[in-house]
């Protein structure tokens, strides 16, 4: 307990107990505190493989589909070939429900649905958001097959001849 030790001229009170006493709370809502968790999204990748012995599924303009992450949240797609790639080919879509729309529509009516692949290329006008919502699409329509790639070339001048107006 406090008490007060009364000498000739000074009062002192002991707070050692309320030292005790502090280090107690703080200990306790230490332990009781949840600490924020950090936001994780899995992105399954595959095993390491031996590309001499492993036959690779062929991929056609059927059977992939291209997704263009583009500024302003803006995403374009298209299934052509890059030789004949030109602005008509390039179709905008919503994030959301329309896009989840037209991922298992092209799936459905690919030729080989288990080799149907999303590959998604992310211009430098892209922000981090919306390569977060494309693969969450990817989870949401259990969408298996999906690559993270460079934008090549030809679809980046397709894609800045489509945005001048």
């Amino acid at each position: 307990m406090a008490e007060i030790a009364t000498n000739t001229r000074v009062a002192r009170v002991d707070m050692t107990p309320m030292v005790d006493l502090g280090f107690l709370l703080i200990t306790f809502f230490m332990f009781t505190t949840t600490f924020s968790l950090p936001n994780m999204m899995k992105l399954n990748m595959p095993d390491i493989i031996d590309r001499n012995k492993t036959v690779f599924p062929e991929i056609g303009e059927s059977n992939s589909l291209n997704l263009i992450l583009g500024k302003d949240n803006r995403i374009f797609w298209h299934q052509k070939n890059y030789k004949d790639l030109n602005t008509a080919h390039l179709i905008e879509v919503n994030y959301g429900t329309a896009l989840r729309q037209l991922i298992l529509q092209k799936r459905k009516y690919s030729k080989k649905s288990e080799n149907f692949t999303v590959i998604i290329r992310a211009t430098d006008d892209a922000n981090y958001k919306n390569a977060v919502d494309a693969l969450d699409e990817m989870l949401i329509t259990n969408q298996q097959r999906y690559v993270l790639a460079d934008i090549t070339p030809k679809e980046k001048q397709v894609y800045e001849a489509k945005l001048k107006p």
